[in-house]
C-alpha cells in the first residue's frame, strides 16, 4: 500500500473517529464545552469553510465572509424580533414567523453575494482581496449607521424566535449543538461534492489558468460569481446559527475585527483544505478558553497582553512553521514519509519529488 493510500485510510479512521466523539460529546464533556467550545466551533468552522472554499478551489480569498454571516444574522434578528413591553428593543421588529424569516434571510444573504460576487469576481489577487474588505467595512458602515436597523446597540433576544424544529435554544443547548453539527456535515459533504463535479473542476482550473481556460469557452467570471455565491450561501448558514447562539448582534459581528478573526481561523487551519476551516475553529476558540481562564488580568510575563498576545504568536508559529496551516503539517508528515521511502514506498529525490507532487 503507497503512502498516499495510507494516508487516505488513516484520515478516513480519525473522520470517523472524530464524528463518533462529536455525536456522543453532550454526554461526555460539561454543559460550558459543548456550547463555548464545541458548538461555536461548528458554527465559526462554517463561516471559515466558505473562506476556504473560495480559497482552495477558486483561487478567491475573500474577506467579505464575516460580513455576509453578519448580513444573514441582522437580517434574522430584524425579521423576527417583536416589541416587547417596558424593554428596550432595537432594528426593525417585523415580528415575522421565525421559519419563513430563516429562509428570506438565507436568500437575501445569497442575493447580496451575488451582486458582490458579479463585481468582484473581474478582479484578481490583492484587488480581490480588498474589493472583499470594502464589502465588509460597507456592512459594518450601514448596520451602526442606520438606526433602523440597529445601530451600535445590540439587537438581542434572537434566539427567543426559532423554528419549531429548532425548539427552545436559550435552555436547551443540546439541540442547537446537534444541529449545528448537522450543518457543519452538510456543508462538508456539500463542498467535498462540488469540487467533484465538471463545475468543481473548471473552477480549478481557472484558479490556476483562468487566461487558458477563458481561450478554452469557459466563462471565467461567471464561474467565479456562482462560486462566491456558494460561499454566500455557507456562510449565510452559519450567521444564522451563530445568531441563535449568541442571541444577540452588535456591529462588531460583521466588523474588521470579526473578519480578522474568520481570515485567523481559516489561516491557521489551513487554506488548502476545507477539513482545515474546523480545525482551525476549534484551535482557535480552545486557546481563546485557554487565555481567558489561566493567564492572569495583568497579562504574559515578560511579554504583557491576554489574548491578542498569544493568538498572534500562535499565528505567528503556524505561519512560520507551516504556511499551510495545521492541515499543512499533517501533509508534510506524510510527504516526508513518501520522499524518506515508507513501507511499499520507494524512496524518491529531493529533486522529483516536487515535480511528482
Amino acid at each position: 500500500m503507497s503512502v498516499y493510500a495510507r494516508k487516505s485510510a488513516v484520515e478516513r479512521v480519525i473522520g470517523v473517529a472524530v464524528l463518533v466523539f462529536v455525536l456522543f460529546a453532550p454526554q461526555l464533556v460539561s454543559g460550558f464545552w459543548m456550547d463555548t467550545v464545541l458548538t461555536q466551533t461548528f458554527i465559526l468552522g462554517i463561516g471559515a469553510a466558505s473562506l476556504v472554499f473560495l480559497s482552495a478551489y477558486g483561487g478567491m480569498i475573500s474577506l467579505a465572509q464575516a460580513g455576509l454571516m453578519g448580513i444573514a444574522g441582522y437580517a434574522l434578528g430584524n425579521m423576527v424580533s417583536e416589541r416587547v413591553a417596558g424593554g428596550e428593543t432595537k432594528g426593525l421588529l417585523l415580528g415575522w414567523d421565525p421559519t419563513l424569516s430563516v429562509v428570506l434571510a438565507i436568500l437575501l444573504t445569497v442575493g447580496i453575494g451575488i451582486l458582490f460576487g458579479a463585481v468582484a469576481s473581474r478582479s484578481f489577487g490583492i484587488y480581490f482581496l480588498m474589493l472583499t474588505l470594502t464589502y465588509s467595512v460597507i456592512g459594518f458602515l450601514f448596520v451602526s449607521q442606520v438606526t433602523q436597523v440597529g445601530g451600535f446597540s445590540p439587537i438581542a433576544g434572537i434566539d427567543r424566535y426559532t423554528p419549531g424544529f429548532m425548539g427552545d435554544v436559550v435552555n436547551d443547548r443540546q439541540r442547537l449543538y446537534y444541529v449545528s453539527l448537522l450543518v457543519a456535515i452538510v456543508v462538508y459533504v456539500l463542498i467535498r461534492y462540488l469540487v467533484r463535479t465538471p463545475f468543481g473542476i473548471a473552477l480549478e482550473g481557472i484558479r490556476d489558468e483562468p487566461t487558458r481556460m477563458a481561450s478554452l469557452g469557459f466563462n471565467v467570471t461567471l464561474h467565479r460569481t456562482v462560486a462566491f455565491a456558494i460561499g454566500s450561501l455557507i456562510a449565510a448558514l452559519g450567521g444564522v446559527l451563530f445568531a441563535w447562539w449568541s442571541g444577540q448582534l452588535s456591529p462588531s459581528d460583521i466588523g474588521l475585527s470579526a473578519t480578522i478573526q474568520l481570515l485567523v481561523i481559516a489561516v491557521i487551519g489551513g487554506l488548502t483544505r476545507i477539513e482545515g476551516a474546523w480545525l482551525g475553529a476549534f484551535a482557535y476558540i480552545w486557546i481563546s478558553n485557554e487565555v481567558t481562564n489561566r493567564i492572569p488580568e495583568d497579562g504574559l510575563w515578560v511579554v504583557g497582553g491576554t489574548f491578542n498576545t498569544v493568538i498572534g504568536l500562535a499565528f505567528l508559529a503556524i505561519v512560520i512553521a507551516s504556511p499551510d496551516g495545521l492541515m499543512g503539517v499533517w501533509d508534510r508528515i506524510w510527504n516526508g514519509l513518501r520522499s524518506r521511502g515508507g513501507p511499499g514506498e520507494p524512496a524518491v529525490a529531493a529533486g522529483s519529488a516536487g515535480s511528482q507532487a
